[in-house]
Order: C-alpha cells, then structure tokens, then sequence
C-alpha cells in the first residue's frame, strides 16, 4: 500500500462530526444517482422485451404482404418457397379483417384473424396463451345445425359476457355491393377457446376463426392476407428480410418486425434516454457534494497537509490523496447503487409492487431485466463525474503554500 493510499484512508475516516455526515450525505447521494440510473435502464429494458415477445408471438418474425395491397393468391407456393430458405422455421397463411361481432347480451367491432391452426401452432404463441377451453376450432352441433368454433381474447369474452360453449354471431360487409336494402352476412360461431396474451388492446379486440370459414365469411376466395415467418433467431429478421425480398422478385413487401412495430420501439428508447439523462442529474448533484466535502476536508487538514510537504511530499502525492477519498466516494456509491437496483428489481418482479395501467402500457405491471453492460456503462460514468469532481479540490489542496501553512 502506498503512503498517499494509507493517509487517504485515514482522511477518510477521520474529521470533524460535520465533515463526516456530509462525506455520508455524499455517498447516499451518489448511490441514488446510480440506483435511480439503472432501475430506470432495467426497468426499460424488462418493458421492451415484455412487449416485444408479446407481440412476436402473435404477429412472428417477418411479415410478408402483397405489393399491390390486394391479397395473396399462391399462399402455398410462397410458403412452400420461403421454408427453404435459412433461418426459416416455419410459415403460415392468414386472413385479417374487420367485422362486428354480437353475443346474447353485448356487440362490438373487432378485429378477425382467419388462420389454420397447424401452421399458426408453429409460427406464434396462441397456443401457449390459452387459458380456458382448448387451442382449436372443434365445431359444435346445436340444434342440428354444425356450428364452427372461435377464439377470443380474455377481454372481449368479459366485455361480450360469454364462456366457453356459447353461440356469437359475426357480422360482415366484406364484398357486398353497398346498394340500398343490401344486409350483412351472418355467421354463427360457439367459443371454443379464450386467450389471454397479456395484452390489453389485443386481448380486447382479437378473436380467431378457421381461415377457410373466414374466406367464405369474408368473401376473399382461396387468398391471404399476409404471410408470417418464424425465425431461428429474432435479430436475424434486418438480414433476412432484404434476403427474402430479393428471392420473391420484389412481389411483395417484406416486413421484419422492427420495422412493422418501429414506432413503439423507437418510443421505448427515446423515453429510456430522456430517462436515464435525466436521473443522471442525480450524479451530477452528487459530484457537486463530493467537491464541497473535499474542500471542507482540505481546510480541515492545512496542518497536516504543510507537514507532508515539509517531510517531501510532491504535489503530485497531495493530490493522489484527494482524489483517492473522492474515487472511494465513487466506489461506496457504485457498489450500493447496484445493489439497491438488484434488490429493488427482485421485489418489483417477485411482488409486481408497480402496476400499469393496461389500456395504456399494453402490460399490467412493470417488468425489470437489468443488463450488465448498462451497470457498467452507469458505473463508468459515475466514475468519470466523481474523478473530475475530485480534482478541483485536490488541485487546491495540491498547491497550498507550506510557509502559509506554518504562518497559520
């Protein structure tokens, strides 16, 4: 250990009553900072990757459309084509429309995704997100008439009142020459699966039919509306897609799901980097503590600081010393601003203890995922703030007169 390590420790513990509760006042203030900083990060990145999986279970990877926005007639083929290309897993077809929607005691409009469950069962997480009845679309016979089944969300079930077995009726236009006296076609459908992604907005207006009931219902003939993959990898989607492109001959638009969600994703960072610039603040403050404390601790050690430079000590050493006690700062602040983000996200994820609202945040509560690298990044920069602080009132102390001193 070197001397200015040792006399650096001893400053540190050392001092009047006051110099010590604000060299403690200093450390709170720095381990807020860095706590706040990376709750903050973790927090944004558990709400990223929150939506992002709910999202991609139920619209994948990549998305593939027609170019001239109308439907896709060789669906087949298309998924035939696309399964052999790298990093594809799987495809599937659907149909997505709009329709009106009635049951015994409620009516809504909705939105109808037509889909055939064997390939969807490969390309998303449905599957996964039933939480009453079966994932399927088993048709019902009542009163002798063979009624297909449906799949709704957890929050239209509640609003339409209805549980599984019970009838519901679609509503569409879809087709229809609008002339006068012209009706809607009607179709009936008995609930054979309630969903619950998670997701208020689609939890509430999502419901899923057989793809071949929907192109009758819908009137589209043997068509989808769009393609969607599943990767190997969700980061591969910005290589694959361009890939994909190219192999179709540009007939189609194909969407990686960065891309189709970008306005939501591009929100999440903005608001992590106004956030964490923000609490950064907390540091800053901090740092102007750290030169107060070390100026008063200057003033407080004139004497011992004239005896050192009477014994040899170069400025250089003074001011190692001072700068030892603000990175020691720095250190105790770091390590118990990590430590508080970690336990504050464990209690949040084990209790969920901050709760969101859903029709807003599209989740009911805040996850936290704390990332290394971002500790790191909060901690170097703490590091670098402190170490600049520390310097102004080392210099000072650096360049105290030893006749001065002794005059005193």
């Amino acid at each position: 250990m070197s001397f200015e390590t040792y006399i650096a420790r001893r400053y540190f513990g050392s001092g009047r009553f006051f110099v010590s509760v604000s060299t403690w006042i200093t450390i709170i203030g720095v381990t807020v900072g860095v706590a706040a900083v990376c709750f903050v990060t973790a927090m944004h990145n558990g709400f990223e990757t929150e939506i992002r999986s709910r999202l991609l279970g139920t619209s994948s990877h990549i998305s593939i459309f027609p170019y001239n926005g109308s439907f896709i007639t060789d669906y087949d083929e298309l998924i035939e084509e696309v399964e052999k290309q790298d990093h594809v897993l799987a495809a599937s077809p659907f149909i997505y429309y709009k329709a009106a929607i009635s049951s015994a005691s409620a009516g809504d409009g909705i939105i109808i995704r037509g889909i055939d469950p064997e390939r969807e069962r490969r390309t998303a997480n449905l599957e996964l997100d039933i939480k009453i009845g079966e994932y399927g679309f088993t048709p019902a016979v009542i009163e002798d008439d063979t009624i297909p089944g449906m799949m709704i969300g957890e929050g239209l079930a509640e609003r339409l009142s209805v549980y599984l077995g019970d009838p519901i009726v679609l509503y569409s236009l879809r087709g229809e020459d609008l002339k006068r006296g012209t009706r809607p076609r009607v179709a009936r459908f008995v609930i054979t699966g309630i969903f619950e992604t998670g997701m208020y907005e689609f939890d509430g207006q999502m419901a899923y039919i057989d793809m071949k009931v929907a192109q009758g219902l819908f009137k589209t003939g043997d068509v989808a509306t769009a393609v969607h993959l599943k990767l190997d990898d969700i980061y591969l989607a910005e290589t694959v897609a361009p890939h994909l492109d190219s192999t179709l001959g540009y007939r189609y638009d194909v969407v990686p799901w960065n891309v189709l969600h970008r306005n939501l994703f591009s929100w999440i960072a903005i608001e992590k980097l106004a956030l964490s610039t923000g609490f950064s603040l907390i540091v800053m403050v901090a740092a102007f503590s750290i030169i107060s404390t070390l100026v008063m601790l200057t003033m407080e050690k004139r004497s011992e600081i004239g005896i050192l430079k009477t014994i040899g000590a170069v400025p250089a050493s003074i001011r190692k010393i001072f700068v030892y006690n603000g990175m020691t700062i720095a250190t105790i602040g770091v390590l118990g601003g990590w430590g508080v983000s970690l336990g504050a996200g464990f209690i949040q994820n084990h209790w969920k203890v901050v709760s969101l609202p859903p029709d807003i945040y599209f989740i009911s509560y805040v996850p936290i995922e704390s990332h290394l690298f971002d500790y790191l990044i909060a901690g170097g920069v703490t590091y670098i703030i402190c170490f600049i602080a520390a310097l102004i009132p080392a210099q000072q102390a650096a360049r105290l007169s030893v006749i001065d001193v002794l005059r005193r």
